[in-house]
């Protein structure tokens, strides 16, 4: 029996993998990769490295085994059509025999259409058979902190959100949730909405920049369509940018507040405060 943790290169999977090590030992864990060159840092501690692409369905064969636990990270490549990408993995997990599947989706009360991709995949696996988890992943602190440096050179955090608030925290948490999942017990075909133990607003996230850099920095709040000319103005492709604007139509309603303390629960510990991701950022 293996722990299988699939895109385990990517910025949740190499959390998801440290954490493992922290737990099991090297040799029970398999990194599913795309490039076994990257992951060569992996190797050398002693994890099994498998080298597989969610669009090359054969690249999976025989990968797993009876009895494996696996995470499913959802894909991001958006315009390949990751139902059917991750549908490539649900069905390697069901031919193995696989004890559980654990998937990454999306909040059960986001309707942007960033989560579309991610209702389809659950309606995969719950018809699969397959005994699987939901790990309904809320926003990570990383999507706005990772790239502070036009916050700061505008002195200004743009969003579409009015006065929305949301519920997240950092990729290191959830991969915790993550990790307890794969070592516990008792979790198939089970829900869990996961968030931030504290929901902010986009005001409130200007006002800890200011008071963290000791600049003044502001909340300018701005149309959907503004915002879409934004993203594209900063080189993404226009179905991507509106993509992402939606996601913050469904801030402004209130759809990435998550409530539900599940985070938390899993991890046994407080969720790490927005604070403690903007005085990380600004270190580096």
């Amino acid at each position: 029996m293996s722990i299988v943790v699939t895109g385990a290169t990517g910025h949740l999977g190499r959390h998801v993998v440290e954490q493992l090590l922290d737990k099991v030992p090297a040799e029970q864990i398999t990194a599913v990769v795309r490039s076994a060159e990257k992951a060569a840092d992996l190797a050398d501690r002693g994890v099994r490295i498998a080298v597989a692409d969610y669009n090359t369905p054969a690249s999976f064969d025989g990968l797993l085994s009876a009895g494996d636990k696996v995470l499913l990270i959802s894909g991001t490549e958006f315009d390949k059509g990751r139902v059917q990408q991750h549908k490539v993995v649900i069905d390697a997990a069901r031919a193995a025999g696989a004890a559980l599947l654990a998937y990454t989706s999306a909040p059960g009360t986001l309707t942007a259409a960033l989560a579309d991709d991610h209702r389809g995949t659950e309606a995969l696996l719950r018809d699969s058979g397959v005994p699987h988890v939901l790990l309904r992943n809320g926003w990570y602190h990383e999507n706005y902190t990772e790239n502070l440096a036009p916050v700061l050179e505008h002195g200004a955090v743009v969003a579409a959100a009015g006065e929305g608030r949301v519920s997240s925290a950092s990729r290191a948490d959830y991969a915790a949730a993550a990790v307890a999942v794969l070592t516990g017990e008792g979790h198939e075909n089970r829900v869990y909405e996961l968030g931030g133990d504290t929901a902010w607003s986009f005001a409130e996230y200007a006002a800890e920049l200011s008071r963290q850099t000791g600049r003044q920095i502001t909340y300018q709040a701005v149309s959907l369509e503004a915002l879409t000319g934004i993203l594209t103005g900063a080189g993404l492709p226009e179905p991507f940018a509106r993509m992402l604007a939606g996601v913050d139509a469904s801030i402004e309603k209130g759809e990435l507040v998550v409530p539900t303390g599940d985070l938390s629960r899993l991890i046994g510990r407080p969720t790490t405060p927005l604070a403690e991701a903007v005085a990380a950022a600004l270190e580096d």
